[in-house]
């Protein structure tokens, strides 16, 4: 079954479009990511397909049901948010089963479905503490249980690891990976964190100016951007984009070089000077000035002892090569 079908989906707010007809399927225990730059309308769209925001235009399906018109409270969907929103002057275990109260559910099946939501997320010593005694991670944790316990078909997630420091915000998102196997439920995410997509999702969506620009695996967006937009974004550091004329090509073309791909060379076509060096330990990243306002970012494997000032050539494997025309398309 479908977990989420968008067609023809607008938002305006005003005269402003907001989202420019989106269309997209998401399948029944997918994880997809929605990502993209500040502004281009990844956490509206989240908005629109919970019901907090109403479409403009075009159809929301979830499970087969049209909602385009649905109140949040009856779509079948549970959201994370970036701020915890957890009710301070209630326990773990009565935020967890807040939602569930509301609806009534028998205290036997609150219980039942509130242990096991503790369970996997590991906060059965916590149930009884406020979320004041908790850690930022942990109230995290448990802004997702109280989501879990509600079993919905759909999990949408807003950016909701961006308050916590790096350690946890990796620990986190292994929980949440772990949770999705788990459940094998349907999951949108938000993030403007590419790492984090490229290291959760099963589809990556980008998104700009309010359009998807395109749909894939992490792999398939990394491998084979459709435009110069997606090949910078998906990939850290980013793509260099080399004038094709200087290395005999087409002028106003672009040959775009993953940095890992670059080798120092004595006979290499690209020659700059090193501006910067950063040593990672496993990797080395190494930022040349080549002139005519094109820094170049070469990453190599292991430790290397180059220093500012130097000047470097550099070579690439053309198979490993992308070519991009004026527009930033594809050739």
């Amino acid at each position: 079954m479908t977990a989420l079908q968008l067609t023809n989906v607008c938002k305006s707010f005003g005269p402003v479009e907001v989202l420019k007809d989106i269309n997209l399927t998401v399948e029944d225990g997918e994880f997809v990511v929605f990502v993209g730059p500040s502004g281009c309308g990844k956490s509206t769209l989240l908005r629109v397909i919970s019901g907090l925001e109403d479409a403009t235009a075009g159809e929301i399906s979830i499970g087969g049901q049209t909602v385009t018109t649905t109140p949040p409270a009856k779509r079948g969907i549970a959201m994370v948010f970036q701020s915890y929103a957890l009710y301070p002057h209630l326990s773990v275990r009565e935020n967890m089963a807040l939602a569930l109260k509301q609806e009534r559910q028998p205290k036997e099946e609150i219980a039942a479905r509130v242990a096991e939501a503790s369970r996997m997320l590991s906060l059965e010593d916590y149930l009884d503490r406020r979320p004041s005694e908790l850690s930022g991670g942990q109230r995290q944790r448990v802004a997702i249980g109280r989501a879990v316990v509600r079993e919905p078909k759909l999990f949408l997630f807003d950016e909701p690891l961006s308050n916590l420091d790096a350690a946890l915000r990796m620990n986190t998102r292994l929980e949440i990976a772990r949770l999705h196997r788990q459940l094998s439920a349907s999951m949108i995410y938000v993030t403007h964190d590419q790492i984090e997509a490229m290291t959760l999702a099963d589809k990556i969506v980008v998104l700009r100016d309010g359009r998807i620009e395109q749909v894939g695996t992490p792999m398939e967006l990394y491998n084979n951007p459709a435009n110069r937009f997606v090949a910078e974004f998906i990939g850290a550091p980013a793509m260099n984009f080399v004038p094709a004329q200087r290395l005999g090509g087409n002028p106003g073309q672009f040959i775009g070089i993953r940095p890992e791909y670059a080798r120092i060379s004595p006979d290499g076509p690209l020659t700059g000077e090193v501006i910067h060096v950063e040593k990672l330990g496993g990797d080395t990243n190494i930022l040349v000035d080549m002139g005519e306002d094109l820094t170049f970012t070469a990453r190599l494997f292991g430790q290397h002892d180059t220093n500012v000032g130097e000047t470097l050539q550099f070579d690439f494997d053309p198979a490993n090569c992308l070519s991009f025309d004026e527009a930033g398309q594809r050739i």
